[in-house]
């Protein structure tokens, strides 16, 4: 969503790259040691708030009165419980947390898309930050993070459940059985390989397009908006198309954090079948 026209004087390409570009420091190069630290600030402080809001929600807990906070915390977590219940098998006190944290985590990363895409960086360059990206879900980086810290986890439990036989028996003979011992292999690694890169992929790719169209949506206030005709036509239209796509990418932001939640628990359901 646009704050104001997008009129940067660079050019259409150069503001699209700038505001596709993360705060970096070290190795920003294309190196392995390059640390993104927009996206590490942003993704920090929402988790923090997440921390903040359930200290303050636990002060406060009210059974005769309670808030409207309270009411709306509430029904998420009866519906998080509810997704765990039908989605893992047996018992295991951390699933449910988790799948809390990774729903509302992930929820709040997605919602900063609905800021407007000129204002934090506007604000960034007032005080000196050159880039500032404040999406952390559309920085592959993190997205492949929380995609591969589930998948720890996933590797954790096949391990603790199946144990260390256990678990190399899935490799050697999955899914063909014993007389192909080394398509088995391959296919297993296939199979594990795809649950951290299908999570963190589908999560970047979704909000990725969603934060490039909002670009483009407000290189319309920044290039057309000009003259009378330009406030009469094409001021309204940046107005129509910035909110039909807000309402339209709010679904998106949810679903996305939905469908991150529900594989989680999946994987670590399967992971959790001592067969």
């Amino acid at each position: 969503m646009s704050a104001e026209p997008a009129s940067s004087g660079g050019g259409t390409v150069e503001y699209i790259q700038h505001h596709l570009t993360n705060l970096c420091v070290g190795d920003c190069a294309g190196g392995f040691w390059s640390w993104h630290v927009d996206t590490l600030a942003v993704s920090s402080i929402l988790g923090a708030l997440i921390v903040f809001a359930s200290w303050r929600l636990g002060r406060n807990l009210s059974h005769d009165a309670p808030s409207g906070f309270q009411n709306a915390v509430e029904a998420v977590l009866e519906f998080v419980g509810g997704q765990v219940r039908d989605s893992f098998p047996g018992h295991n006190p951390l699933i449910a947390p988790l799948a809390l944290t990774i729903f509302i985590w992930v929820f709040l990363m997605n919602a900063m898309d609905m800021i407007p895409v000129d204002l934090l960086p506007w604000l960034g360059q007032m005080v000196g930050i050159p880039y500032l990206k404040v999406v952390p879900t559309t920085d592959l980086s993190a997205t492949l993070a929380l995609s591969l810290t589930v998948f720890a986890l996933v590797i954790f439990y096949n391990i603790k459940i199946k144990g260390p036989v256990g678990y190399l028996k899935m490799f050697l003979f999955h899914p063909f059985g014993k007389f192909l011992i080394p398509v088995n292999i391959v296919m297993s690694l296939i199979e594990e390989l795809a649950k951290p890169l299908s999570l963190g992929l589908r999560l970047f790719g979704n909000l990725f397009a969603g934060e490039l169209v909002f670009l483009l949506i407000a290189l319309i206030g920044g290039t057309l908006v000009t003259g009378v005709a330009g406030w009469l036509f094409w001021f309204p239209l940046q107005v129509t198309l910035d909110l039909g796509w807000l309402i339209f990418h709010l679904l998106v932001i949810t679903l996305q954090a939905f469908i991150f939640m529900v594989l989680s628990i999946v994987y670590l359901g399967m992971a959790h079948q001592e067969h």
